[in-house]
């Protein structure tokens, strides 16, 4: 029997646990559910982004929260560059390449990482990543909540973003018809590089602290591809609320599968929540 202290404990970690794949999902509510580009390396990007924070760590000693700060001006940079030297291109030739290009991308990434890192499982630690806050009977991992306000902040601010600004308007209207934008004066060629650019951005913020949550190898990246896209396809296409609940959602079942049937079931688990949420879902605006 499981008692209710340990249900109870189990819920709120899979709650905050939610932040984190909420986290991770929010990159690629950019990429495709605004933009609609299916982007295939979306995880193993994140895996790379766990690699060079942990490359910062042991080679300069620099934090790995402190590394955000180095990872996410380099992605943003990075995505820019991507977009506007290989997807664009691509896409005007043949949108169904674009697929193909990213997956591509996803090869080349994991090899690189097989490459310099080895197959070990690798992993960022610090003090503050092994410390435990204590609340009355509660043992809450201090990592697991600052996933889970990493992933609150960002959420926000993109929603902010994405209704308030010129920048988020440009990038709304663009993904819905990109001719009437370009007639209203909107560069779409611009506003989606920049938009691609964001999403990596935010896949380097969420690699570090999934590197600070749990242990990574160079092929992570496809288990969190996968949830990436449950997540956003639960939620809905664009919806940055509903890819923060559909992180929760996905956060509250992997503990709980884990605690009832064990933690070999999780992935499973997952999966099939994933199949059948989609089956029942509505979109949260």
């Amino acid at each position: 029997m499981i008692s209710l202290h340990i249900l109870f404990n189990s819920i709120i970690m899979g709650l905050l646990l939610g932040g984190l794949y909420a986290l991770v999902g929010l990159g690629l509510s950019l990429s495709f559910g605004v933009m609609k580009i299916i982007n295939l390396a979306h995880g193993d990007l994140i895996i790379l982004s766990c690699y060079i924070a942990f490359a910062l760590q042991t080679l300069a000693g620099i934090d790995p929260i402190f590394s955000i700060i180095i990872l996410s001006p380099c992605f943003f940079l990075l995505g820019y560059a991507i977009q506007k030297l290989i997807i664009a291109r691509a896409f005007k030739i043949n949108p169904q390449t674009v697929p193909i290009i990213t997956f591509a991308i996803s090869i080349i990434l994991q090899n690189t990482c097989l490459l310099i890192w080895t197959p070990l499982s690798r992993g960022l630690l610090t003090y503050f990543s092994l410390y435990s806050l204590s609340i009355y009977s509660l043992n809450i991992p201090l990592i697991y909540l600052l996933d889970f306000i990493a992933a609150l902040a960002i959420m926000i601010v993109l929603k902010v973003m994405l209704k308030r600004s010129y920048l988020g308007v440009a990038i709304r209207a663009s993904s819905q018809d990109w001719i009437a934008s370009q007639l209203m004066g909107i560069n779409t060629d611009y506003i989606y590089a920049i938009a691609f650019a964001l999403s990596l951005a935010i896949s380097a913020i969420s690699g570090v602290f999934l590197g600070l949550t749990v242990p990574f190898t160079p092929t992570s990246g496809v288990a969190y591809l996968l949830i990436a896209f449950g997540i956003v396809l639960i939620g809905g296409l664009g919806s940055m609320l509903g890819c923060f609940l559909g992180g929760i959602t996905i956060g509250l079942i992997h503990v709980l599968s884990g605690l009832i049937l064990g933690t070999g079931w999780q992935l499973f688990c997952v999966c099939l929540s994933i199949i059948l949420l989609l089956l029942f879902k509505r979109e949260v605006k």
